[in-house]
């Protein structure tokens, strides 16, 4: 069985999101604290893992207000729950040539509430980076309501709406370092 281990590079990964402001315009943000381990399968890939930890409190719309507001326990509350997490179920669809589209099914926990969300993903490739590093890339969208995890916080619009919508979309932009097994280590010696 070939199993690798991959942990995500901070500096090269993001997750963003967007969610309508008054009904018609798309409000952007972004989490700067994610850290995670992919364990990829090459021989069974529905049998790999997904693991990620974001740092509730990182988010940045680049609104102070707006991001304190987040912060708060109207939406995220950090101070009881600082951390986002999503670990994998399982992974469905072949991951092994650039451009091959996969599901990673998985447990999404925020605010401690955890609801079974779905990653529409595309491995982007792998190579070896100028220091000897093997690195692979992969990009995963996904929409969830964020009243299932209890961020219902809202405003009526006289005009009728709301002021937050309820629709989140989520998309990630991974890079990947692949840990070097007891062998390599052993042979780089």
């Amino acid at each position: 069985m070939s199993r690798t281990t991959w942990k995500l590079d901070p500096a090269h990964t993001s997750v963003e999101l967007a969610v309508k402001h008054m009904m018609f315009t798309r409000v952007h943000g972004r989490f700067s604290d994610v850290v995670g381990e992919l364990h990829i399968d090459e021989d069974s890939p529905d049998e790999s893992e997904v693991k990620v930890e974001i740092g509730a409190a990182s988010i940045d719309t680049g609104v102070k207000d707006r991001d304190d507001h987040l912060r708060s326990a109207d939406f995220l509350d950090v101070e009881n729950h600082p951390r986002i997490t999503f670990e994998s179920t399982h992974v469905e669809g072949a991951l092994s040539e650039e451009g091959g589209r996969f599901r990673v099914v998985g447990d999404l926990t925020i605010r401690g509430v955890t609801h079974e969300v779905t990653l529409d993903a595309t491995f982007e490739g792998q190579g070896k980076d100028p220091w000897g590093n093997q690195r692979a890339g992969f990009e995963a969208t996904t929409r969830i309501d964020r009243r299932d995890w209890g961020l219902e916080w809202n405003r009526p619009l006289e005009a009728g709406g709301i002021l937050v919508g309820n629709e989140v979309d989520i998309e990630l932009g991974v890079q990947a370092v692949r840990e070097a097994t007891g062998e390599e280590e052993k042979a780089a010696a």
